[in-house]
């Protein structure tokens, strides 16, 4: 998951630009427990009644100082003319039940607080479960959640007649960089064509184009932008192209790669959470021991099943998110990937970390303006534009809160009994699903 030295440099410069090392790190520091006021927890009873539900959404009225009526039966007032552009054959909406957990701290280069976080499921387990990882973590001062690259490709095909003619294709793009930056201005205006790498297999050419798109996720983006670039490929390469495809299935699109986890392919982040011995016993129900030493056979388990990564169940806390709040759900296949670690410190503490490198998230463009997935965004303040890199260090923060709360209920035998106990209806029949 290495960036390369210029990638790197950028970073560096991003970094200077916010004032240094010195201000980052205090910037993303955690706050020492009892220097400040944790917001109060989610109201938790009458989970599955109007009554509740009514509770809580003025709960997060008053907290958040927003209005949030709009998930009240009822008041949703869809305006389908909107949906063009999300949806075609429209027939109506797939309801998924959102709930709520938090508040979550995050210290981050662009989130900075404590969050109330909306996720999306239809599997009982997963708000408490994140949400006990959320509340162990803002015991401690919160997660540290750093976006540290980003970028998003598109890889073009094209074929030639031999080896020879691939030389001189490569040679006339290497001096083309200035046209395609031009090209690429005039087509969108958030787009920025960062970096193009070459791949030459026999006679056939990909060229990895890198953006920057902004707050968009930019798939779409990309993938106009290279349009223009292949048309103007296609019409000017001093050889002639025998054949050529807009995208060669190399960028990672939508599944993992080993390509993306060694890069990046959206938003890269970093996070990492120092738990003390008391708040691990007292909220987790178990010891930075145990922990460890689960999560250590956990990945030599994950290693020998072939996963890329080593990591517990991101993607249920990605794909949660990810519904609620508008986003590309398939790019979870993606955005998932990375790797969790989790160590014993000197001091007997439980230190963890987790790094994904392909967050495919955007707070523009997409689903984020419906109604519902707006307001969502808009609890977390990561509506609109300026605000993709907050949103992508609190997906990180999430994540890790339930890669911690996972590791200790496997650790400690609870799993299978929470499961029992929000996993299924207490009006069931004789079938154990």
């Amino acid at each position: 998951m290495a960036l390369n030295f210029e990638k790197c440099s950028r970073s560096v410069a991003r970094i200077d630009r916010m004032g240094g090392l010195t201000n980052l790190a205090e910037h993303i520091r955690p706050r020492p427990y009892g220097s400040f006021e944790i917001l109060p927890a989610i109201p938790h009873k009458e989970p599955y009644s109007k009554k509740g539900q009514h509770q809580r959404l003025s709960f997060l009225s008053q907290t958040v100082n927003k209005n949030f009526d709009l998930f009240e039966e009822g008041k949703l007032n869809l305006n389908t003319q909107d949906l063009e552009g999300n949806i075609e054959n429209y027939i109506g909406m797939a309801q998924v039940p959102v709930g709520v957990a938090g508040p979550l701290m995050v210290n981050g280069t662009s989130a900075k607080g404590q969050y109330y976080i909306p996720l999306a499921t239809t599997e009982g387990a997963l708000v408490a479960s994140y949400g006990r990882g959320m509340k162990a973590c803002t015991m401690n001062g919160g997660v540290t959640s750093v976006c540290i690259s980003e970028g998003v490709q598109r890889c073009p095909y094209f074929q030639f007649h031999s080896i020879s003619e691939v030389g001189l294709f490569v040679q006339w793009v290497i001096g083309q960089r200035s046209v395609f930056d031009i090209l690429v201005e005039q087509r969108s205006k958030h787009a920025k064509l960062e970096d193009i790498s070459v791949g030459i297999e026999g006679n056939g050419v990909i060229l990895s184009f890198q953006f920057q798109t902004g707050d968009a996720a930019g798939q779409n983006m990309v993938t106009f932008c290279t349009d223009a670039l292949c048309e103007f490929i296609i019409e000017n390469a001093p050889v002639s192209v025998k054949k050529w495809y807009l995208e060669s299935n190399y960028a990672g699109d939508k599944k993992a790669t080993w390509k993306a986890f060694q890069e990046v392919r959206g938003k890269k982040v970093t996070a990492e959470i120092r738990l003390s011995r008391a708040s691990v016993e007292e909220v987790l129900k178990t010891t930075p021991e145990h922990m460890v030493d689960y999560w250590r056979s956990s990945t030599l388990a994950a290693l020998q099943s072939g996963t890329v990564g080593a990591q517990g169940h991101v993607a249920n806390g990605l794909t949660a998110i990810f519904i609620a709040c508008g986003q590309d759900v398939a790019c979870v296949s993606e955005a998932s990937v990375g790797v969790t670690r989790m160590e014993l410190t000197n001091s007997g503490e439980l230190y963890a970390s987790l790094t994904l490198p392909n967050l495919i998230v955007g707070t523009v463009g997409g689903g984020t303006h419906l109604p519902t997935q707006a307001k969502c965004l808009d609890m977390i303040d990561c509506l609109g534009e300026g605000k993709a890199k907050r949103f992508a260090e609190i997906c990180a923060g999430v994540a890790i809160a339930g890669e911690i709360s996972i590791a200790a209920a496997l650790a400690s035998g609870q799993f299978a009994q929470a499961h029992k106990a929000l996993g299924r209806k207490t009006k069931t029949d004789s079938h154990d699903a």
